[in-house]
């Protein structure tokens, strides 16, 4: 098995560019040709709260990896909401309503168990066991979250076949909240270091507050570890980063050149049922007035406003937009989603 030792997905990215370059192997797939490792590759990522990637070749939409960790941890899996942010992402529903393979709605709920009174099969809140295990016993390995059904995925014919199968939770001993998530069929660019990285430290992150310890590390088990041709090209030259002998470039959580450094903004900042219920009333009704959670106020809300200013509305013209947008995201104060926000922006300027 190969591994993948990074402090953040920023770092990881080229590193496992140069690997697949390296030592990929050309094989065909149902979506395109890949470069795959011969085996599974592990990431494991030191700081995973430091979740936002700033290469510009990879070109990350930080607005619909921000939002899509919030509509998993409401355990969401309807196309209408999350397509605000992804006009492409409808095509990987198989009906156009919904997914069959959320991975929020899987956590929340997908699977069933009988009901306290044992007369009706009720939703099983995963997420909400795993809590009650690990603060009973610290020591708990059986705190295991399934996103994998053999009775609805295995031979399934369709688009939506969970990727990402289970999600280990564990206390390490210095107390914090580790966390291992295992795959089948791991894309690098798009999945790994693109969505993976960022929906499953939010949602790690939204697990320690819950359980009440510090956020610890996260490993990415790829069992099919590849990348498309088509999305490895356009940051093919990141490898170059990767090769030098010792590593270095400019990693914005970390001062550099005499400016600040950019750093995660915490999630949780009120009780968790307060915070899961103002989740829920912004996946209602956007940013609307009475949230209180710094994190809803000072990031979620203005991200909403900076993304639809960029959509704008019938008739403004693609500077407006950009300018309405930019005066938006200046106020998120999350350093490390306001920098991802404005420089996207700015490449489409």
């Amino acid at each position: 098995m190969k591994i993948i030792d990074a402090r953040n997905v920023h770092e990881a990215l080229p590193k496992g560019v140069s690997m697949v370059i390296q030592n990929g192997y050309d094989r065909e797939s149902r979506a395109g040709n890949v470069k795959v490792i011969d085996g599974p590759v592990t990431t494991v990522y030191r700081n995973p709260t430091e979740r936002v990637m700033f290469h510009p070749d990879r070109d990350c939409n930080p607005f619909f990896h921000f939002m899509e960790g919030l509509w998993m941890i409401a355990g969401r899996n309807d196309v209408q909401w999350i397509s605000q942010f992804s006009s492409n992402i409808g095509q990987f529903s198989d009906d156009g309503e919904t997914f069959h393979g959320a991975y929020g709605y899987r956590w929340v709920n997908f699977f069933v168990k009988k009901s306290i009174a044992g007369t009706e099969y009720v939703p099983f809140n995963q997420l909400e066991q795993v809590v009650e295990m690990l603060r009973a016993n610290p020591d708990e390995r059986r705190a295991v979250v399934s996103m994998w059904s053999a009775e609805d995925d295995l031979g399934r014919v369709g688009k939506d076949v969970p990727c990402n199968t289970t999600i280990m939770f564990s206390i390490s001993v210095i107390g914090e909240l580790d966390m291992t998530v295992t795959n089948r069929s791991n894309d690098m660019v798009w999945g790994a270091y693109g969505a993976n990285a960022v929906h499953f430290s939010m949602l790690q992150e939204f697990m320690a507050s819950w359980i009440g310890v510090p956020v610890g590390r996260y490993w990415q088990v790829s069992n099919n570890f590849h990348s498309y041709i088509k999305t490895l090209e356009p940051v093919r030259e990141l490898a170059l980063i990767a090769e030098r002998k010792p590593l270095t470039f400019d990693n914005p959580y970390e001062k550099i050149k005499g400016q600040e450094a950019v750093a995660p903004f915490p999630m949780v900042n009120s009780s968790i049922d307060h915070w899961i219920k103002e989740l829920q009333l912004f996946m209602e009704a956007g940013p609307v007035m009475g949230i209180e959670d710094r994190f809803f106020r000072k990031v979620a809300a203005p991200i909403w406003d900076t993304w639809f200013a960029w959509k704008g509305v019938d008739g403004e013209s693609k500077r407006v937009r950009i300018e309405n947008a930019l005066n938006r995201a200046n106020g998120i104060a999350a350093t490390d989603w306001r920098k991802a926000c404005i420089e996207w922006l700015e490449r489409r300027a």
